[in-house]
């Protein structure tokens, strides 16, 4: 069997000339390869090298590359019975898998081969399209992939909810790829990376799957860095705020920049994206609370309650009245909020519950029965939310001091949990290594704790250096207490939570309040001064690599202040902690060093997560032997 140098998934023949390639779209490829000379004389092997509407250019590439973006190629043999049989084979040791197996099916209208998800052989599964998604093209690309997007509407499969959205143009409906609903003909549907994309093309949500309501697009299958960090300033509100200038200014770049790499990555620009987060959160206030329909539009961001209906009509079909549910669960006497927030399961609540009850500073936040407590400073006013972590969901109870805050609220509490990742394809990324595999197995679904304040975060590493972690708490709480200001009450008859101080508070008084070292306050007060002059940018839009260097060049900050920072704040995938202590012990105990770290990219800060949570179990399970 001959072992191409290059091919891609895209490769498909035309029934009517099985010699000629075409694409996936069926344009014709500008250079195609036909091969003939197989142990067979009458196999056709065919490769694509470029595709004019795909932009794939024929390369060289290393195993690895090639692997990861090409995994197999397109085999058309005559049969006995039938001109043709296609074979899907392994571009990496050119196995062949045909209809021996049991899931390649013909679909009776037309008459393609429906190949599975997965179905390598075992001996190179870790380099060619594992049972997960984590190594399948970026969001942009997939999309464009209409025959893997179309085997998970088949397959129903709930991994791809988030990944991308199906509009079906004989309804004008969209659904996630697991929609209960009959699927539709391949030939009627098209695939979108986003809702709001679908949305901006005239298609409206299923009522019955609420593919707006899925989680959101993990930030590492987007193509586009920028991308990934504009879509989280918008969901943050920052358009409702700032404007689209506003937003191109957090990230750098010009307007036209920003919404030419938004529409080619995502689908829309940043306008319909950020129109189709409000239609989101008004959609889980009108189901889930009995707020008036006047303050539901402004509290989701919109201007005016005409452009809340008109815009509620068109991507629900349905008035805001009728949207509403009938047992909706309505508002506490406080004038508090209740949401539901999904995730992608598993979700590990141990971890995610000691990484809070164990970071908890008195007086700002209380881990009690369950559920996390804690004051939010944000946009337009100060805010207090509480947290319980449930089977599918996160419930939060919210209140807040301005209902416009919602929706930067919410995208806090999402970015604090990190709500938005896929735990399976980490985790079963991990998994391929043996280093790693018995931590994932002990723990699945671990999560990367975000922040809820950028300034907290910079503020309490700097306090935390060379000090306990019960020390580095007893600091913080000393700073909140003379500096921090009351959150709105969730429950009357409780003691609000403070919110952290802002930064030009700590730079005034800091000096007064904080004790220790004189070289640490110099460098908190030198922050303080720098975040509240918007000299040192610190937000989740901020590029990871960028925003470390930035901080290693101030005052106090050593690489690891600097790759913690940047961790929580961009929730970046990818930054594994050298010389962290914790981290050393527990590699120590494993029997493995810091060079392995590079085998866990780029997944190093979930690797990271696992070894501290190896380190808190195994403390515990010591302590628990010795008093016994």
């Amino acid at each position: 069997m001959i072992k191409p140098l290059w091919t891609t998934q895209f490769a498909i023949t035309s029934p009517a000339s099985p010699t000629a390639p075409f694409c996936q779209h069926r344009c014709r490829v500008s250079s195609g390869v036909s091969d003939a000379s197989s142990q067979q004389a009458s196999c056709l092997i065919i490769f694509v090298d470029r595709c004019s509407c795909l932009g794939v250019r024929a390369e060289k590439p290393s195993s690895e590359q090639a692997c990861a973006s090409a995994a197999c190629f397109i085999v058309r043999r005559p049969q006995e019975s039938g001109p043709y049989r296609s074979d899907s084979v392994c571009g990496t040791c050119g196995c062949v898998n045909g209809a021996a197996d049991a899931s390649y099916k013909t679909t009776k209208k037309q008459g393609n081969v429906r190949f599975p998800l997965a179905h390598f052989h075992s001996e190179c599964h870790d380099r060619v399209v594992p049972n997960d998604h984590s190594s399948l093209p970026p969001v942009s690309a997939l999309v464009q992939n209409r025959e893997l997007c179309y085997r998970a509407v088949s397959a129903r499969d709930q991994r791809f909810d988030g990944q991308f959205v199906t509009a079906v143009r004989t309804t004008g409906i969209y659904c996630r790829p697991s929609c209960p609903a009959q699927t539709p003909h391949a030939e009627n549907v098209d695939f979108y990376p986003t809702p709001a994309g679908a949305q901006q093309a005239g298609f409206r949500a299923c009522r019955r799957c609420s593919p707006d309501a899925a989680p959101g697009t993990p930030g590492w299958n987007v193509t586009s860095e920028l991308a990934t960090r504009a879509l989280t300033l918008i969901a943050e509100g920052v358009i409702e705020r700032s404007g689209v200038a506003g937003l191109a200014a957090k990230l750098g770049y010009s307007t036209r920049h920003v919404n030419r790499i938004l529409v080619a990555e995502l689908g829309a620009g940043p306008l319909a994206l950020a129109r189709s987060f409000r239609a989101r959160t008004a959609r889980a206030l009108l189901q889930s609370t009995s707020m008036p329909i006047a303050d539901t539009a402004f509290a989701s961001g919109f201007s005016s309650v005409r452009q809340f209906n008109d815009t509620i009509a068109r991507i629900y079909g349905l008035t805001p009245s009728q949207l509403r549910r009938e047992d909706a669960a309505g508002q506490s006497a406080g004038g508090a909020l209740t949401l539901h927030l999904p995730f992608r399961a598993p979700l590990n609540a141990s971890w995610v519950q000691w990484f809070l009850s164990g970071h908890a500073v008195p007086g700002m936040e209380t881990a009690r029965n369950e559920s996390f407590t804690r004051g939010l400073r944000l946009p337009r006013g100060l805010a207090s939310v509480r947290l319980r972590l449930a089977e599918d969901h996160v419930g939060a109870t919210l209140a807040l001091n301005d209902l416009r805050d919602l929706m930067p609220a919410v995208a806090r509490i999402r970015h604090l949990l990190d709500l938005d990742a896929d735990p399976v394809a980490v985790d079963r990324a991990l998994s391929r290594h043996s280093s790693m595999r018995p931590l994932v197995s002990e723990s699945p679904g671990i999560r990367v704790p975000g922040c809820a304040d950028p300034t907290e975060t910079v503020i309490r590493a700097l306090l935390g250096q060379q000090v306990s972690r019960r020390a580095a708490i007893t600091l913080t709480s000393r700073l909140v207490a003379q500096l921090g200001e009351e959150a709105p009450p969730i429950d009357r008859s409780e003691t609000p939570p403070k919110v952290f101080p802002s930064a030009a508070a700590i730079a005034e008084h800091g000096r007064t309040v904080l004790s220790g070292p004189v070289r640490r306050i110099r460098s908190i007060i030198a922050a303080a001064q720098a975040l509240d002059a918007g000299t040192l940018r610190v937000h989740p839009g901020a590029d990871p690599a960028e925003l470390h260097d930035t901080l290693l060049t101030c005052d106090g900050f050593g690489p690891w202040t600097a790759s913690y920072v940047a961790m929580r704040v961009t929730r970046h995938p990818d930054i594994f902690l050298h010389g962290d202590h914790v981290v050393a012990k527990s590699l120590s105990d494993l029997s493995l060093t810091a060079a392995d770290a590079q085998h866990w990219a780029p997944w190093r800060s979930y690797a990271t997560m696992h070894l501290w949570w190896h380190y808190v179990r195994d403390t515990a399970t010591r302590k628990e032997t010795a008093a016994s």
